[in-house]
């Protein structure tokens, strides 16, 4: 009966460490190593991210600096990145590689806060597939006699309060990710 609860909140754990990989994909108004790291690159017959090949550092205001260290894969790497579609500039130099994020156009800003709607939404609906699935869980353990009505009841109340808490948490990310596109 118990052992519920600690399962769920480890689901939503997961829930929310899986948004904030998502959205920390997607650009901000400010350079980020995550913006690149995981593009994959053909290198030596391979699909490697750029992390592998690489490191990745920030300088600021808007440029993002690999430095590769195999110089025969800077062409790769170079390719990978312009052809990843995130609308960024490329320049290479000797085994660094430098890429300059233009600034962000307000349609730009709107589009990409739109995707991070739409990610928070998605979240939330598995959100609540789970809490239904966990509600379900306890309705079975009544059903057979397991638990008793006023366990039940106070677990069912856990179940949306971890819920509640969790979707606050996923609005709290949203809104953090759009505050970052418009600064």
């Amino acid at each position: 009966m118990a052992e519920l609860i600690p399962v769920l909140e480890n689901e939503t754990k997961l829930l929310l460490d899986s948004l904030k990989q998502e959205l920390s994909g997607v650009r901000g108004n400010r350079p980020t190593p995550k913006l690149v790291e995981d593009i994959k690159v053909d290198y030596l017959e391979q699909k490697l991210s750029i992390k592998q090949l690489a490191s990745i550092g920030i300088l600021l205001p808007s440029t993002i600096e690999i430095n590769v260290w195999d110089r025969n894969s800077v062409a790769s790497i170079s390719k990978a990145v312009e052809t990843a579609n995130l609308g960024v500039s490329v320049n290479v130099d000797s085994n660094r590689i430098r890429v300059v994020l233009p600034p962000l156009s307000e349609e730009r800003r709107i589009e990409i806060a739109k995707i991070v709607k739409k990610e928070a939404e998605k979240s939330k609906i598995h959100l609540r597939t789970l809490r239904d699935e966990f509600n379900k869980k306890v309705t079975v353990q009544f059903d057979n006699k397991e638990i008793s009505e006023d366990e039940k009841f106070k677990l069912k109340e856990k179940i949306q309060k971890t819920t509640d808490e969790t979707n606050k948490e996923i609005e709290n990310i949203s809104e953090n990710k759009i505050k970052e596109i418009y600064t």
